[in-house]
């Protein structure tokens, strides 16, 4: 497809991309409590384990849509399963690539547990040397903090036969912190590419896409422990320390009793976006 004049070289919109997520990483390195978690996840993977029978999910509801019965989809990030897990009902066969030992395990323990014999888990960051190769790849709020997001979708294309699908919310979700960010750290939160930035990539590079809108409700919690333990989580903060103080009075007057028991969030649902594009 050719690229539109109004959309910016793809050069510039790659340099843009790439500060994005230095000028984050900066700010998190500036402020975090202790040198960096060698797995990131560990603390919150028991959050992210899947259900291959959710409802409810419309995101999920798409990408039910978008894989055939009977295909292969390489899930690049899966994570602890949320997509992976149900998607495995329809599919063939799942090839689960994630880089994180807790991720992976909490994914393990999940198939196992629902009997998913179709699964497949492969430790690995992405890209990897010698990929499995898929009729869909799949990415899932996986390519905000990518630098290379370039060679990323690369060699996502390379892999998938059919399709390539991405999901992006319209803000980041280490951004759907930041006005708990501010309240804690005293500075606006160094934002990373999300939605917006992703579909102008994605014309910068010549591709015509389909984009499906969703919206989500924000997260609930059985209680309010568990929702300064993911606020702190977002915003690099220990425990037990006065930065936490900070988190848990900001943190309170973003919070309000959910119909069904529980804390939800009292902000607006957020906007999520199911971008699909077939390989080159």
């Amino acid at each position: 497809m050719p690229v539109p004049s109004i959309v910016p070289p793809l050069a510039d919109v790659l340099d843009r991309w790439r500060a994005a997520i230095r000028a984050n990483r900066e700010q998190v390195e500036r402020v975090r409590p202790g040198p960096e978690r060698s797995d990131f996840y560990a603390p919150v993977a028991a959050q992210f384990a899947g259900d291959p029978d959710r409802t409810g999910d419309p995101v999920l509801d798409v990408l039910r849509e978008l894989v055939h019965p009977g295909e292969a989809l390489l899930d690049i990030g899966a994570g602890g399963g949320r997509y992976a897990l149900p998607l495995a009902r329809i599919a063939r066969e799942v090839i689960a690539v994630e880089p994180s030992e807790s991720m992976r395990s909490v994914l393990a323990e999940a198939t196992a547990r629902h009997g998913m014999a179709n699964i497949r888990i492969v430790a690995s960051a992405w890209p990897m040397a010698e990929p499995p190769r898929a009729d869909v790849a799949l990415a899932s709020h996986v390519g905000y903090d990518i630098e290379p997001i370039g060679e990323f979708l690369d060699a996502m294309e390379a892999a998938a036969r059919r399709l390539c699908v991405a999901v992006f919310a319209a803000t980041a979700p280490s951004d759907q912190a930041s006005p708990l960010w501010e309240a804690v750290h005293g500075e606006p939160r160094a934002r990373l590419p999300a939605l917006p930035e992703f579909l102008i990539l994605q014309l910068a590079r010549g591709r015509l896409f389909e984009v499906r809108l969703v919206e989500l409700q924000r997260p609930r919690y059985p209680n309010f422990e568990r929702a300064l333990e993911t606020a702190r989580f977002r915003t690099w903060v220990a425990p037990g320390t006065e930065a936490e103080r900070r988190l848990a009075d900001a943190l309170r007057a973003r919070l309000r009793p959910a119909p069904d028991g529980g804390l939800e969030s009292a902000d607006p649902p957020l906007t999520v976006g199911i971008v699909s594009w077939a390989p080159r």
